[in-house]
This record gives structure tokens, C-alpha cells and sequence, in this order.
């Protein structure tokens, strides 16, 4: 029975009394304050969720708030897609997915983005990416993009620098956990012991220690944060022909730590989030499709976009969970992948 029948019939059949009743459970009317004022208002949003950006009303609310008269200036990239002022960790952040994203965090607006790494020195390309950000319009100089070379794997020396970071900036706003590693493909009954339990290591502790440096920030100065988990699709689904038994596992795992977290700091204003990339052509990738071209297009094949992504193509939705246009997601996967999981 349609919908709208359904509740024709219902309504037809309840006494003048009880209509309101069934008109709220049937979700048209949700509370008495719908008679008092638009749930949109600033003092029905300040009851009912109880906390308000500092630059609020924003939206609706902003308009509803506004005089009847005058300019009125646009919000959205102003105050919600924005990092201004903030400081980030990124581990991962040499070379690859980590870059990419520390650029964008930098890009839009954050003072101090600390890429975490092994290498002794950072590479060229980090090397690149500095001397552009040095350069770019706005707030030439401003941008800073910092280097640590440490392993995540080493809990003691991965809360040392979150400390560091947090004496030195006085906060530490948003973690980016990307580093990790991809072994051979080999065969998962005789997957050998060491080769499994290092990309654990890495995959796994590794980003729960970047986690836990930055988060222990957070929690002291208070301000909340935005953890960021990069899993990967590999976490959900196989990779068709691929027998990565031990990455995939480690990725799954990023996904019940992410959900596990979020319960955990969300008191705290703390959000933790898991991005799940698909195939994306980086230095991880190109190891493999390199000296096999075909598989580029085998990859490709394998979602609706029928390509492989770009590492930039994960810009937008690093910042978005990393800023306040995100500020009521926690817990959850955000999938970019090309629709592979869709078929």
C-alpha cells in the first residue's frame, strides 16, 4: 500500500483528538516548537543541540536571524570549509596520499601542518610542495608545512611529538593517520608470520598511535578535533585477483578502530572518521601497475568511472572531515572509490 494511502486511511479512521498524535508519528509533526518558531532559529538550534559554532547563526538560521535590509556576507568558505588558524598532523605525509592531503589542509587555511614520516629527510616532492605553499596567494609564508621523521610504529616517540607539537602551536586541531604499507601478493596459506605481523604493525598500531597523539591533544586544550583514519576500500570489499590477505585485514581493522574511537571521544567533541580510497594511482599503486600496464585497465574496468583516481581527488573530502562542515559526522567509512563497491 502506498505511503500516502496509508496515511489517509489512518487519519480518516482517528478521532480530532488523536489526529495530532498520529500526525507526529508519522513523522509530520515532530515537536510543540514547530508552533513556537522554525526549528531553524538560533534559539530553537541553541535548546535543542546545545552547541553552536562560534561564528553561528549560519545558514538558514543566519537568515532568519538577519535584519530585513543590508549586505550580508556568505559563510560557507569563509567559516565551515575552512582550517584557518588551525594545526594538523599528517603521518604518511612524505610523499602520496599523506602530501596530497597535508597540501589541502595547508591550502585551506591551516597555520602548521606536521607531516610525520620515516625517511630522514623529507623528498623532493615534499620538498616542491613546501617552496609552492611558501608562494601561494593569500598568505604567502603563512602556510607552514612541517617535517618529523619518526615510525609510527614507536608509541612512546609518536605521543613525544604530539606533545611537541601541542608546547609548540598550543593546539592540534586535526590527524590525518595515512601511513601504511602494501607486501607482494601472496598466498594466505602460507602467508609467512613476520611479513603479516609487519604490515599489522604499520597498518594497524601504527595508526592507532598516530591516533592517540593527536587525540591526547585534543583532549588537553579542550577546542574538540577531527581524527581522520585512512582505510581503504580494501577493508570492505576483496580485491578481485589481488591476494592481499594481510592489508586488507589491517584495514578492516582501521574501520572498527575509527567506530570504536568515535564512541569513545565523541563526549569529548572529538569525531573520528574513516576514508576509504579505491584504486588511486600513487607511489603505492604505481609499484604495480607499472611493470604491468594491463592492469590499469583491469583496475579501471572494475568501477562505473571506468579509470583509476587521483590523489587530488581526495582534496575536498579530507578537508570537509577535517573542518567545521563536517561537524556532525563521527563513526562513520566515507567511501571514494569510483563506485567499485556499488556493483
Amino acid at each position: 500500500m502506498p505511503m500516502g494511502t496509508a496515511i489517509t486511511r489512518m487519519l480518516s479512521v482517528a478521532r480530532p483528538a488523536t489526529r495530532g498524535l498520529a500526525l507526529r508519528r508519522a513523522g509530520f509533526v515532530t515537536s510543540a516548537r514547530s508552533s513556537t518558531g522554525s526549528p531553524s532559529s538560533l534559539e530553537n538550534q541553541r535548546k535543542t543541540t546545545g552547541v553552536l559554532p562560534p561564528y553561528a547563526p549560519v545558514g538558514v538560521s543566519a537568515a532568519l536571524a538577519a535584519p530585513s535590509s543590508g549586505a550580508v556576507k556568505p559563510t560557507l568558505f569563509e567559516h565551515e570549509f575552512t582550517m584557518t588558524d588551525r594545526v594538523a598532523m599528517v603521518s604518511g605525509g612524505n610523499r602520496g596520499l599523506g602530501l596530497e592531503m597535508a597540501m589541502a589542509l595547508a591550502e585551506a587555511g591551516a597555520r602548521a601542518v606536521y607531516c610525520v614520516d620515516l625517511p630522514k629527510q623529507p623528498g623532493e616532492e615534499w620538498t616542491k610542495v613546501k617552496d609552492y605553499l611558501n608562494r601561494m596567494e593569500g598568505k604567502p609564508g603563512q602556510r607552514r608545512l612541517e617535517y618529523i621523521s619518526a615510525d609510527v610504529r614507536d608509541q612512546e616517540q609518536m605521543w613525544k611529538i604530539g606533545e611537541t607539537i601541542g608546547d609548540r602551536e598550543g593546539r592540534l586541531d586535526t590527524c590525518v593517520a595515512a601511513a601504511g604499507i602494501l607486501k607482494s601478493i601472496t598466498d594466505c596459506l602460507e602467508y609467512p608470520a613476520k611479513q603479516f605481523q609487519e604490515v599489522m604493525e604499520v597498518n594497524v598500531n601504527g595508526v592507532l598511535f598516530t591516533a592517540q597523539a593527536a587525540g591526547r591533544q585534543m583532549e588537553r586544550f579542550g577546542h574538540g578535533g577531527s581524527i581522520i583514519l585512512i582505510a581503504s576500500m580494501s577493508g570492505t570489499v576483496v580485491n578481485k585477483g589481488n591476494n592481499w590477505i594481510s592489508y586488507n585485514t589491517s584495514k578492516s581493522a582501521v574501520l572498527q578502530m575509527g567506530r570504536n574511537m568515535a564512541c569513545e571521544l565523541g563526549p569529548k567533541r572529538i569525531r573520528v572518521n574513516t576514508l576509504s580510497p579505491g584504486h588511486i594511482y600513487t607511489h603505492l599503486t604505481a609499484a604495480y601497475v607499472d611493470p604491468q600496464p594491463h592492469l590499469i585497465d583491469h583496475w579501471s574496468s572494475l568501477n562505473p568511472l571506468g579509470r583509476l583516481g587521483r590523489p587530488d581527488e581526495l582534496r575536498g573530502v579530507v578537508t570537509w572531515l577535517a573542518s567545521d562542515a563536517s561537524t556532525y559526522c563521527t563513526g562513520s567509512d566515507i567511501l571514494v572509490n569510483g563506485g567499485h563497491h556499488a556493483w
